[in-house]
């Protein structure tokens, strides 16, 4: 396993991050301990979640990932890991959380709720990153750096971060920091994959002349990189299936961003450069995020431990201009899949 530093902090993590939102629903107690054990095995020492998390959000399961990953740390070395967790944003945005009821912002009195609820759920006294899962487009960012701030002086958080944002958002938040000596954000987690490159449209740049890293989430492009979904398949307990028959309006608008004609066009393509290399698109999906110096650890989620070999393997590959450039003629070719 290599590592990386986030952004200007002392943070240094895995190039492979574990996403696990599929503890609780998608993978069972036991399996989601199986796969923690072959993460820290294999070097991962990142491993990330949110109050919200599993996936599907329920008002029932929200924080169940939390619980079975501070059941898990018991058994390990706290400082051998870097865990980090996410405060839901506004309830004034693409949807209304499911916790506390349904009236999330990012003030500082739920900012405070959500870090002591995940800490006790966590079994930890600290997280080493605290995120913002995304925006709140009513309460002043001021606000929110300054509730951050104290959680990072009082030492329940070492560093912070955010989600799911813009050039904009995060240029504004870390001026706002700068001016107000607040700590700023180190990191960002977005979207992106092979099917989603849009993050090279404006954000590489801030990342790379700002010193702040990308958490690269859904890498595979939400699974379907693995041409689970080609020809029309909808896997059992894939989570594209489950928003496609029996999600909300959300999650099935959600599902055709990442599942339509053009994504599963550029997929097919990717699988057969993966096939000519001997590799699987998995692991070419993998590689090719690690092949850009703004990204940090890429967060990659599994319903069982096997899935994590292939994503194993994209950290030794070797990700060479010839084959960047093949990449890129996919991508020329089928220009943002994702929209």
């Amino acid at each position: 396993m290599n590592y990386r530093y986030i952004g200007k902090s002392g943070l240094r993590v895995s190039e492979i991050g574990l996403g696990t939102m599929t503890f609780g629903t998608n993978a069972s107690k036991k399996e989601s301990f199986k796969i923690l054990d072959k993460a820290y095995e294999h070097g991962i020492n990142f491993i990330d979640t949110a109050e919200l998390y599993p996936s599907p959000v329920s008002k029932e399961l929200a924080g169940l990932s939390e619980r079975y990953i501070g059941e898990w740390l018991k058994s390990k070395p706290r400082e051998s890991l870097i865990v980090s967790s996410k405060v839901a944003g506004g309830a004034n945005s693409w949807f209304i959380p499911p916790i506390r009821h349904g009236l999330t912002a990012l003030d500082s009195f739920h900012i405070i709720k959500a870090v002591e609820g995940s800490l006790k759920r966590l079994n930890t006294d600290y997280l080493d990153l605290y995120q913002i899962h995304w925006s709140d487009t009513v309460v002043p960012i001021e606000e929110t750096l300054k509730a951050l701030d104290k959680l990072v002086e009082s030492g329940k958080v070492r560093y912070i971060g955010t989600s799911n944002d813009t050039a904009y958002g995060l240029t504004k938040a870390n001026e706002i920091a700068k001016y107000e000596k607040y700590h700023r954000f180190e990191s960002i987690q977005n979207n992106f994959s092979l099917n989603n490159p849009r993050f090279l449209d404006e954000l590489s740049t801030l990342c790379q002349k700002e010193s702040i890293s990308l958490l690269p989430y859904s890498p595979l492009g939400g699974g379907v990189l693995s041409g689970k979904y080609n020809n029309g398949n909808y896997p059992k307990n894939a989570r594209y299936s489950h928003h496609v028959t029996i999600g909300s309006l959300r999650e099935q608008a959600m599902a055709k961003r990442f599942i339509n004609s053009k994504t599963i066009e550029a997929t097919k393509k990717y699988m057969a450069l993966a096939k000519e290399l001997n590799i699987s698109s998995v692991t070419l999906a993998i590689a090719w995020t690690l092949s850009f110096d703004f990204v940090a650890s890429t967060l990659t989620s599994a319903r069982v431990k096997e899935q994590l070999d292939d994503v194993l393997a994209g950290v030794e590959f070797d990700m060479s201009r010839e084959i960047l450039k093949k990449i890129q003629k996919i991508q020329q070719e089928i220009m943002y899949p994702m929209g």
